[in-house]
């Protein structure tokens, strides 16, 4: 029989540029979320769940340590650890970096290692064959271009330059840029993985048919900068946390622990079994969920 075509991890560097584009509107008359929206969002998830601290030692800084006095992350670590995470879980991907870097304690000894090496080292974040391709295509491509296996050159460089340089790489789509412009390199940017995706949608920010791209444009025209990172961190932390939030739409809750109630279930738009970034008139649509929010949000307690 013949074999499936391996699963690409991610679209084409044209497609990836294209979608990073941010001047290219795909929802101009959806007028959500809105900054009074994404405030009263992250205070409630800041409420419940704390500020994730994982995501802690990417605060801005100037100093080259992080929180815990520690080595800053470089962007090469990051955009690996990044990529490793793709098709998988975050406990599987953050093995699978430790033990490339445990194997190769040095880029420069990756790139020279034999390919299976690699592979085997990276085995258990999954789809070991093509994110080896990947990384060590980016290792030869530094080291021929720059004649050094290094990435911090972009943290002098503007948004555009990054994402330019970035999508370049093999493998490396739309989220896995944004994730390093706003961890790596603290920009303003709001990467849309699994957890923010479905999230935003249930709560009405993007349209139902709405595709990741597009969600990541909208996303990035419409939430302040000052709320991205914070958002962002906690929408991806509630996603995992939360167990109604975890699951598709639709599904019941049919666990035998303790349920906690989730602090978003009231601006869920599926619960009425609809969605009305399909079924209003936008101007409608933004009288009708300015009042929800306004009730649910703004005023809190009533």
């Amino acid at each position: 029989m013949p074999r499936n075509p391996k699963r690409k991890l991610s679209p084409s560097p044209t497609r990836s540029i294209e979608a990073l584009k941010p001047s290219f509107e795909p929802y101009a008359d959806l007028l959500f979320p809105t900054s009074e929206q994404c405030q009263a969002v992250r205070d409630a998830l800041l409420a419940h769940h704390g500020f994730p601290q994982e995501f802690a030692k990417y605060r801005r800084s100037t100093d080259s340590l992080d929180e815990g006095g520690d080595a800053r992350e470089t962007v090469l670590d990051g955009l690996v650890s990044t990529l490793l995470s793709q098709n998988t879980t975050e406990s599987n991907s953050r093995r699978a970096f430790e033990s490339l870097k445990t194997a190769f304690p040095t880029w420069d000894q990756a790139l020279v290692a034999d390919t299976k090496l690699v592979e085997d080292a990276i085995r258990c974040g999954g789809l070991a064959v093509t994110k080896a391709a990947s990384i060590k295509n980016i290792l030869r491509a530094l080291k021929e271009k720059r004649g050094e296996i290094c990435l911090e050159y972009l943290r002098s460089l503007s948004v555009d330059e990054i994402k330019a340089e970035l999508s370049k790489f093999k493998g490396i789509g739309p989220k896995t840029v944004a994730c390093v412009l706003m961890f790596q390199l603290q920009r303003d940017d709001f990467p849309v993985d699994t957890h923010v995706f479905r999230i935003t949608r249930d709560i009405g920010w993007i349209p139902i048919k709405a595709n990741r791209e597009q969600a990541y444009i909208h996303l990035n025209n419409r939430i302040p900068n000052h709320l991205k990172f914070d958002l962002n961190c906690l929408l991806v932390t509630h996603g995992r946390l939360c167990h109604r939030c975890s699951v598709r739409r639709g599904n019941q809750n049919t666990g035998d622990g303790p349920q906690v109630s989730c602090p978003l279930t009231q601006y869920s738009q599926y619960k009425d079994g609809f969605d009305p970034t399909l079924a209003l008139h936008p101007i409608s649509l933004l009288k009708k969920w300015k009042l929800v929010w306004q009730h649910k949000v703004l005023v809190p307690g009533s």
